[in-house]
């Protein structure tokens, strides 16, 4: 009993998932030849470690420092 050459299916290909952009460039401002960071560095690891800003809270995602803000402080701006 001989079979015949088996049939290939064609795969469905998935989409490409478009790549980040780095998000470094966000914690520095340039301003001509002066560069200013806008976010702030964590008190405990020092500098090079900068809090990731949320809606009610300033955390450091290396040690798990967390600063709290308050209403009025949201406000000012």
């Amino acid at each position: 009993m001989a079979k015949g050459k088996k049939k290939r299916r064609e795969r469905e290909r998935k989409e490409k998932v478009p790549k980040r952009k780095s998000a470094k460039w966000k914690v520095y401002d340039v301003s001509g030849e002066a560069v200013k960071r806008s976010l702030k560095s964590c008190p405990k690891c020092g500098d090079g470690v900068f809090l990731a800003d949320h809606k009610t809270r300033m955390t450091c995602g290396k040690c798990g420092y967390t600063e709290f803000t308050r209403k009025g402080e949201e406000e000012e701006k």
